[in-house]
């Protein structure tokens, strides 16, 4: 273990909890984020596609820009299915 799971989740947990839970989570290009914005929706913004994959590495980046060191990040979408996020290795194509 390099880092209590607590201290992992005061950082992560609380800023998923703050920026994504209960939110419309919607691509910059899509064309419903200025209706949901003028109707005071929650929303969040990301540069690409809200894909279980995309929300990974979103995840990971945050988590990273925090000062912690991830190998990976699992984003769980059912107890039996997940999709993951780990930077590539140096020499990776």
């Amino acid at each position: 273990m390099v880092m209590d799971f607590g201290d992992i989740n005061v950082v992560v947990k609380s800023w998923i909890d703050r920026e994504l839970d209960h939110r419309m989570l919607l691509c910059r290009d899509d064309p419903m984020q200025k209706t949901l914005r003028e109707l005071n929706e929650p929303c969040f913004v990301m540069e690409a596609n809200p894909t279980a994959e995309n929300i990974a590495k979103l995840i990971y980046e945050y988590a990273v820009s925090q000062g912690l060191q991830v190998s990976e990040v699992r984003l769980w979408e059912t107890p039996t299915s997940y999709a993951a996020y780990r930077p590539r290795s140096i020499g990776q194509g």
